[in-house]
């Protein structure tokens, strides 16, 4: 994992999002075709999401990817890069 303090930062936001939208995990998983197993992973910061999962995990919370991922404790690198 190339960086693990965005995980786990996506993690708490997919989690406040989800919950905001007043969703529990099976229910994003029905509106994005995942599996519950992925959302409740995801937001255990046990796997980080591909592409094509936030794709459809944006699209069930009805927002573009850019603003699931915008924030920047997701995506500054730890690697000092």
């Amino acid at each position: 994992m190339k960086n693990p303090a965005g995980v786990k930062a996506f993690a708490e936001r997919l989690r406040y999002l989800r919950r905001q939208k007043g969703y529990s995990q099976q229910k994003l998983a029905d509106i994005a075709n995942l599996e519950q197993s992925t959302i409740k992973r995801i937001e255990l910061a046990q796997l980080s999401p591909t592409l094509d999962v936030l794709i459809s995990i944006s699209r069930a919370l009805m927002m573009e990817v850019k603003e699931l991922v915008d924030d920047p404790a997701i995506t500054s690198s730890d690697s000092g890069l």
